[in-house]
């Protein structure tokens, strides 16, 4: 009898689709002390994107634009598809049985879940639907995630709340535009994954996205320049004689654009918005998470961004973000003064 012979299975690219959970239970299974219950908690994660992005190309045509006539606990005006967004991620979260405590920019307080059944060990903070003010318009916008773990599920503290951002163990946005992009990092690099929606899955595209050390793009709302402190002033002063300026105004597409091709994104603090505008537990750990794990830097121009404590669950703070060598060509700035 001859020999039983094998055949080579090629695994890759092009021959192979990974899907975003597959791809996740092969991270698990190199990791010993993993439980799945992150797999699980990102399924519920992937489940609101997909929902998300179905009704944000369905906006139009199903009365889903405009306002509601509300604002939210940042006193900002709520869209229809902020609230659908948000309720979306809440029930998707809390269905899991993995989360114990959500925080999410469309609430004032921070949600324990308080069926003791269906509590987990991770905190989710989440903007369900970041640039939401240019809906109406049609531009990109996007969800952004963090997921922190808590230190005794039983009896959850502020403490688990107000952390810094080192203490990260997941993070990532979905970008809604022309086509729908997950971007993700478990501390191990970043991935991203296009969503197709013929099958209803998000496929790996984008494996180990890295920055480069410098880039040719900077991205800042110069409108609020007048309102800039003197650093950021000279800084974008000298940048603007020698990179190409790209301001989208929603901050999951400023930030993959400059996660993709390099650079550098800014929203700084300044003497209008005191302590930053973007929120720190849902907007400035994520990003400058996934911007570091893309070899890349975070910083608020003293600090890095990822050694802030928060005071609040909604506390603010200013940001800069990109290439490594261009955030610290900012941050020399701030040294000289």
């Amino acid at each position: 009898m001859p020999p039983l012979k094998f055949d080579q299975v090629k695994v890759g690219r092009g021959e192979d689709l990974i899907t975003m959970t597959r791809w996740m239970i092969s991270q698990q299974q190199t990791c010993p002390e993993a439980t799945g219950d992150l797999t699980l908690l990102m399924a519920a994660i992937q489940f609101g994107c997909k929902f998300v992005a179905s009704k944000v190309k369905q906006a139009g045509l199903v009365n889903l634009l405009g306002l509601t006539g509300g604002s939210n606990v940042q006193g900002e005006d709520v869209k229809k598809l902020d609230l659908l967004a948000n309720d979306i991620f809440r029930n998707a979260l809390i269905a899991s049985g993995k989360a114990c405590v959500l925080v999410s920019e469309e609430d004032e307080n921070a949600m324990l879940i308080q069926d003791p059944n269906l509590r987990g060990k991770y905190i989710v903070t989440f903007d369900p639907l970041d640039g939401s003010s240019n809906i109406d318009c049609g531009v990109s916008i996007g969800t952004i995630f963090g997921i922190f773990k808590v230190a005794d599920p039983s009896k959850p503290t502020e403490k688990d709340l107000l952390r810094c951002g080192r203490e990260i163990v997941c993070a990532g946005y979905c970008m809604y535009g022309s086509y729908v992009e997950m971007i993700l990092s478990f501390g191990h690099g970043v991935n991203g994954f296009t969503l197709d929606p013929a099958i209803g899955e998000f496929i790996m595209t984008h494996p180990n996205i890295k920055l480069p050390p410098r880039g040719k793009i900077y991205s800042i709302n110069e409108g609020n320049y007048k309102y800039f402190d003197e650093p950021s002033k000279k800084y974008v002063d000298a940048v603007k004689q020698k990179y190409s300026a790209r301001y989208v105004g929603s901050m999951v597409s400023d930030i993959h654009r400059t996660l993709l091709y390099g650079g550098i994104f800014g929203y700084p603090a300044d003497s209008k918005s005191k302590r930053g505008k973007l929120r720190i537990l849902y907007e400035v750990f994520p990003m400058a998470f996934l911007i570091e794990q893309a070899g890349g830097k975070a910083s608020t121009g003293t600090k890095n961004a990822l050694d802030i404590t928060p005071e609040h669950i909604h506390d603010r703070s200013g940001i800069w973000l990109g290439s490594k060598e261009d955030v610290e060509e900012l941050e020399s700035y701030y040294k000289k003064r």
